[in-house]
């Protein structure tokens, strides 16, 4: 099976992770991508993350319908710091991908265990407002560049825009703003 890997603390979840799941999806002809939500990020811990049960939420009703994705909650159950050398170890067998945007790829050589990660897994890069592809590169992974314009919308922005009391609608997918219109989440 050819899986692509798509991590993160998704606080929010928005329009460009699902973009890059299915730039990835079709030019990778990857069977399914696999929608990873982080439990305790341990490169930020210097902050505060939405509860991980919203987060898992977000990503459930966002990838509905969609059949070559899927949700995961490992990350979420398993207890202390997420590590991605570990999800690897679970769902090993598999010909993975891991989805990144740049600037994730430009600092993988921080991550724990990083060597092992890009002995395992080649790289499916989405570009991202400022980070270059020699920042990349840099990281000496297996990679390819996902076929897509750099799109300047993150979740740093995104909750920063909640905070100012600005809507989020459209940056996030429909069905994800309504579960934050509900619970209340970044000032919607």
């Amino acid at each position: 099976m050819r899986r692509g890997l798509l991590g993160g603390t998704f606080d929010p979840l928005h329009v460009v992770h699902l973009i890059a799941g299915e730039l990835a999806a079709r030019q990778l002809d990857l069977d399914v991508v696999t929608f990873l939500p982080t439990g305790e990020p341990w490169q930020k811990a210097d902050r505060e993350i939405t509860p991980a049960a919203d987060r898992w939420e977000m990503v459930t009703r966002s990838i509905a319908g969609v059949d070559y994705f899927e949700g995961d909650d490992r990350e979420i159950r398993r207890a202390g710091p997420s590590y991605t050398i570990d999800t690897l170890d679970e769902l090993a067998g598999d010909d993975m991908f891991l989805i990144l945007g740049a600037d994730a790829a430009a600092g993988l050589p921080t991550w724990h265990r990083a060597d092992e990660i890009l002995d395992r897994v080649s790289l499916a890069v989405l570009p991202r407002p400022g980070t270059s592809r020699a920042d990349v590169a840099n990281a000496g992974a297996r990679l390819e560049w996902l076929d897509a314009p750099e799109i300047p919308i993150s979740s740093t922005m995104l909750r920063r825009r909640g905070a100012e009391g600005l809507t989020i609608r459209f940056y996030i997918p429909d069905a994800a703003w309504l579960y934050c219109k509900e619970q209340g989440l970044y000032g919607q």
